[in-house]
Formats: C-alpha cells, structure tokens, sequence
C-alpha cells in the first residue's frame, strides 16, 4: 500500500488521481479541517465521475507532527510520497515550519525505517539549492549556502531535506524532487491559484526578476516513475522553464483574456508596500500579504537546469505555454 502525505495539496491531489487511477491502493492522511472537497474537484478536471475515485482512496485523520497518531497510518505501507508541508516566508512563522517541515518529515523518516518501507519520496523545492556566483544555471550539485539571505521556509525544507539522507544513512531508499513554481489547477489557494487570481483581476505592472516553473502533472508523473524505478537516494530539480515574470504575467493574463502587464515596478515602490503592510497589521490585525522577502525573489533572476531528470527515465516536459493555457482554462471554469 502507498501512502500520502499532503494529500489535500496541489501536488498530493493530483498525485492521489494519477495513482488510484492507475490502480494502486493508497492511504492519503488529512488533518481535520482538511477541505477534501478540494480534492474532489481536482479529480473533476481529469473524469466527470470523480466521486467513485475519490471514494477508492483510504482516508486517514493523522498529522505529521503528531508521533501517536501515525502509528496506524504506516500500518502495511511500503511506500510513501511526503507532500505535506507548510509554507511561509513569514519570519513569525518560523516555529510552526520548523514544526511541519523538519520534525514533521523526521517523523515520516522515523516510521518509514520502523516500518520497512522500501522508498520514499520526498518533495522539497529549488528554495533549498544554493546560487551561482556567475549567475549561471543552477544544478542539483548547487550547494546550499546557509550564510546566504535564505528564507525561513528555504530553511526549513533544506533541514527536512537533512532528514531525508539522514535516513538515508540508516537504510532508507529516498529521492526528492526540488520543483520550480507548480502551476496546476483546483487547489486554487495554491501560491499558483493566487497568481492567476490576481492576473484575474487585472494587473498593469510586473517585476523585473524570473522564475522557474513547472506543471503539476509532470511534478506528479516522476515522482511516480522516480518512486518506481531502480534510483535511490537521488535528488531532481523540477523546471520547465525559466522565465520573466513580465513574460509569465503575460501568457497568464493573455490566457484569462486580460490585458498584459506594461509597466515595470521600481523595487523601492514594492518595499513601501511592504512597510504598509506591515503597519496595516500591527494596527488593524490584517493578514500580512506582502513581505521584504516575497519581494527580493519578484527582482531576483535564477536560472536552473532541470534536465537531470530527462536523460535519467523516461521523462518530457511539458511545454510551459500548453500548461499555462490548461490552468487559465480550467481556473476559467470554476470561477466564470
């Protein structure tokens, strides 16, 4: 049996799919206040019948960082996908990342050596590879550096990643996958679902930094052909693409029949939001929305080489454009 974690995630809904469809019997564990619906709707983009899918898969209450409640959750299982965590750039956040991501994935290691399973699969990010000096492409031999400005979230997944070949070390066969921005549909409280809820609303200016991307369903499909393929103890970037922010604001917003971002945003008018929204916060108990952070990454352009993973199985991207063109249209479709 597999199991998932993360299960009510972009990625971990649509892995759910792509294995009970294929068959497999999988346990997925939720937290209580789990939207499961969510999932639902995931499966609703691949089948016009999601509930008898749905309805295949053998639902668990358990939380990572909860040792007792795990227990029957690894009861016959031999292999995992851990997609859970939890992120934040948010530096008050830190205790609960600290808490999900590295305890939580320590446990996940501790009870799959407990309990004999034969390969994990891990699903960290590019936030944990460090930078190139010169600018150039970044590989999975890109050291992380910890005297970099790093980001209370790229810390954290770089200590779970720690965890991981920790495990490792003691007998674990693992890989983790270390993807760009996902975009996919239906878990639209993603940080993909934000971007095209914001272009939906109409956006006249970008930033002058890249990003790296990736779809969802190829995320999903080598986590699947890595988890069962002869690799251990391998790490892949997952990236498709690198590209403008103006570019990828562009294909988003010509996609949901918006206009195009024209006008560039000087960093320092970014930063003064920052301060707004910091202020609005401490006076008003707003939700911050906007870091110094979030802003450093929207001005910082890093390239990074996913083709490891191409010349290693049997793997193709994608096509950037295709993806956002299918997310556009089915974000279109929940929400026209």
């Amino acid at each position: 049996m597999i199991l998932v974690t993360g299960g009510t995630g972009l990625v971990g809904a649509h892995l759910l799919y792509y294995l009970i469809n294929s068959g497999e019997n999988v346990r997925a564990i939720h937290r209580k206040s789990s939207d499961l619906e969510a999932v639902k709707n995931v499966f609703s983009f691949y089948t016009n019948q999601p509930e008898p899918l749905f309805n295949k898969i053998e639902w668990m209450v358990a939380d990572i960082t909860d040792v007792p409640s795990l227990t029957p959750a690894f009861k016959d299982i031999d292999y995992v996908y851990h997609c859970a965590a939890y992120i934040s750039f948010n530096p008050r956040h830190y205790p609960v990342l600290k808490k999900v991501n590295v305890e939580g994935t320590a446990n996940i290691v501790n009870f799959s050596l407990s309990q004999g399973v034969k390969k994990l699969c891990y699903i960290s990010s590019i936030a944990t590879l460090g930078k190139t000096v010169n600018g150039g492409l970044i590989t999975e031999e890109t050291e992380y550096n910890p005297e970099d400005d790093n980001s209370v979230y790229s810390i954290t997944k770089h200590e779970a990643e720690m965890e991981v070949w920790r495990g490792t070390q003691e007998g674990l066969d693992a890989v983790i996958v270390h993807p760009g921005v996902i975009l996919g549909e239906g878990i639209w409280s993603s940080a993909s679902g934000g971007i095209l809820c914001t272009v939906s609303k109409g956006i006249k200016y970008y930033t002058t930094g890249g990003v790296g991307i990736v779809d969802v369903q190829d995320v999903v499909k080598s986590m699947i052909s890595l988890l069962n393929s002869s690799i251990v103890n391998e790490h892949y970037i997952l990236v498709s693409e690198n590209i403008s922010y103006r570019e990828f604001l562009s294909k988003i917003a010509l996609s949901l029949n918006k206009k195009a971002p024209s006008k560039p945003i000087k960093k320092w008018v970014m930063l003064a939001f920052t301060y707004i929204d910091w202020f609005s916060n401490k006076l008003f108990k707003t939700k911050r929305k906007l870091l110094k952070a979030t802003v450093s990454t929207l001005y910082k352009t890093r390239t990074y080489d996913g083709s490891k993973i191409e010349k290693e199985i049997d793997f193709n991207y994608t096509p950037y454009h295709n993806t956002i063109e299918r997310v556009s249209r089915n974000y279109l479709r929940d929400f026209n």
